[in-house]
């Protein structure tokens, strides 16, 4: 999620990629706003919130491993994720916490120390952990991903060239048809991931038994993905569309096939339809089908369009995108606090409470932007180069 503004009077090399993040955090403020205060207005064919995280998963995909090889820098690229999304995060989780006399926590947030541990390494999704917010779980499945690709980059894998995509495709399949549950659970999960997280990131960025380090982060977020995740097969489909989006650029740099890409993606389409029957009754596979294939047409028009002029409003989202993510709910969730229930409120108040959301919103999100994410950005590259 992370960005870089980019100047719209001579299109940047990745100010599609910008455009992306914007529309992504764009749906996600949708999905949320509109069921809550203009109900009417949501799409029912697709999950905008499904399909604006799908998006930011194939950026991801597509950018961090390639990235990570170019600059060959374990310990750069770990400060740098630290200091990227650590500072907001930590912030919001303050706020919330805070205000919780007011607005109460979600029931799923467990009221013991374990929490804690699940939401100091971002891994609560995949140790079986609800989140402070709901919408935290994909910061699960980011570091899922992270972890992962540091593993494959000191052992000399190259990340990408498809097959990770359509294995945790397959994974994805199988969960679907044979899990109606994690296979493991219990607060034990948060408690070793935190250890094993804190341990092995302190060698693998000073350096100190790296490689035995990274891969034992690797082991552990693979696990967990498969053993401890609250839902199995949607977190191996997560990872499925993120190597996906690494499979894309291999195919663009000509280093690699693109035909992986479609079968990851075929695999990732067709397993809610098995999870049914394993007891996963909430999966709408016509509404899956249809966000999954929404969200590949839109980075296929990006990559098409990837020359052209972006739009500064697009470019702007971008940048405040992981704000936008993350800053949207809390406040969302306070004005309802103080307008109560508007799903049945007459058409004109809707409007007027939406757009008074988002402008608040967006103004909430940039201010976070300057004034938590750009000086944790500096920190982070203080500490990098001191």
């Amino acid at each position: 999620m992370a960005a870089t503004l980019t100047n719209t009077r001579a299109p940047s090399r990745l100010a599609w990629l910008d455009a992306l993040r914007g529309l992504g955090a764009l749906a996600v403020v949708g999905e949320h706003l509109f069921t809550a205060a203009v109900p009417w207005l949501r799409p029912t064919w697709i999950n905008l919130g499904t399909y604006g995280v799908l998006v930011f998963f194939l950026v991801s995909g597509y950018i961090i491993p390639v990235s990570l090889e170019r600059h060959g820098d374990l310990r750069a690229f770990w400060i740098g994720r630290i200091f990227r999304l650590y500072p907001l995060y930590l912030a919001v989780i303050g706020v919330v916490l805070a205000l919780s006399w007011w607005m109460p926590l979600r029931a799923e947030v467990a009221r013991e120390a374990s929490s804690v541990a699940a939401h100091l390494t971002m891994l609560m999704d995949v140790v079986g952990a609800g989140g402070v917010l709901n919408t935290m779980w994909t910061l699960s499945y980011e570091m899922v991903f992270y972890l992962l690709v540091t593993a494959l980059f000191v052992t000399g894998v190259r990340a990408g060239r498809g097959l990770l995509a359509i294995g945790f495709g397959v994974a994805a399949l199988a969960a679907g048809v044979t899990l109606s549950r994690a296979p493991l659970s219990g607060s034990w999960a948060a408690w070793v991931s935190l250890a094993v997280f804190a341990v092995g990131l302190a060698c693998v960025i000073s350096g100190r038994g790296r490689r035995v380090a990274a891969i034992a982060l690797g082991v552990l977020a693979l696990a967990l993905l498969l053993l401890t995740s609250r839902v199995p097969w949607f977190g191996a489909a997560m990872l499925a569309v993120m190597f996906a989006g690494t499979a894309i650029r291999r195919w663009e740099q000509g280093t690699g096939p693109l035909w992986p890409v479609f079968v990851a993606g075929a695999l990732v389409l067709v397993t809610p339809v098995w999870a049914i029957s394993a007891g996963w009754w909430w999966v709408q596979p016509d509404v899956w089908g249809a966000t999954v294939l929404l969200a590949g047409g839109t980075f296929a028009a990006g990559m098409a369009l990837r020359g052209r002029r972006v739009p500064y409003a697009l470019s702007w989202l971008g940048v405040i995108s992981y704000s936008l993510y993350l800053v949207h709910l809390p406040i969302l969730l306070a004005v309802l606090r103080v307008s109560g229930e508007m799903r049945w409120a007459p058409v004109p108040a809707q409007v007027g409470l939406a757009v008074g959301v988002l402008v608040l919103v967006l103004g909430g999100s940039w201010l976070t932007y300057r004034f938590v994410e750009r000086p944790g950005q500096r920190l982070g590259k203080s500490v990098l180069d001191p």
